[in-house]
């Protein structure tokens, strides 16, 4: 029996077991609410993150083919020479909510801005080729459309992690404590009925002796 050892057949631990069988089903009951809630979130959430999915494998799709075309136009010696000095990027994020949540997702203070032109990049007119700048734009708008979308990604796998753990919870109380409770109040049902039934045999016997 849940709970540690054997439950004594005794009516009050009856009325206890019976209580605790209750609120075993109105937790499981609550944690089915919740578990809907979070279902409903994440299929909210999955059609927009399938959009940016799409976006992300075309603008990847185009950012390598731009690769393929700069190498081939200027060689890997001046693309390695166009990647100089490297780029640090810094990104601001903004404080969770108060009081924050396990689901809040990180959010950008504001959007990645990465693209940049060629006056940014310091290059002079015609001394490069235009496809190895064209790469390097393709690239830029990848990161920053990868960017945009993460945190939505990461809000959607911490509800994925949250409705499997309510799943496992709700799994547990419905199949394994609910039933093991259920089992020992008809054993215990079982007992009391057959101590009652034996001890109304006993007084009618003792009565059939008394009788004159």
């Amino acid at each position: 029996m849940i709970g540690g050892g054997p439950a004594k057949v005794t009516r009050s631990d009856l009325m206890r077991m019976s209580r605790r069988l209750d609120q075993v089903h109105k937790g499981a009951a609550l944690l089915e609410k919740k578990r809907d809630a979070l279902v409903i979130q994440l299929f909210a959430r999955v059609r927009p993150s399938v959009d940016a999915r799409r976006q992300v494998d075309l603008l990847a799709a185009r950012a390598y083919r731009a690769l393929l075309d700069a190498l081939a136009a200027a060689g890997r010696s001046e693309l390695a020479a166009l990647g100089w000095p490297d780029r640090e990027l810094r990104i601001e994020l903004l404080p969770p909510p108060t009081p924050a949540s396990a689901l809040d997702p990180a959010r950008f203070a504001a959007p990645p801005k990465l693209l940049r032109d060629a006056a940014a990049r310091a290059l002079v007119p015609g001394q490069f080729e235009p496809a190895a700048e064209k790469a390097a734009q393709a690239f830029e708008r990848l990161l920053e459309t990868v960017l945009a979308a993460a945190p939505e990604v990461l809000a959607i796998r911490q509800l994925g992690h949250a409705l499997a753990r309510t799943v496992r919870q709700v799994n547990v109380l419905e199949q394994r404590v609910a039933v093991e409770l259920t089992r020992g109040l008809v054993q215990i049902r079982r007992t009391l009925y057959e101590r009652e039934r034996d001890e109304a045999v006993r007084l009618r016997r003792i009565a059939a002796r008394t009788r004159p």
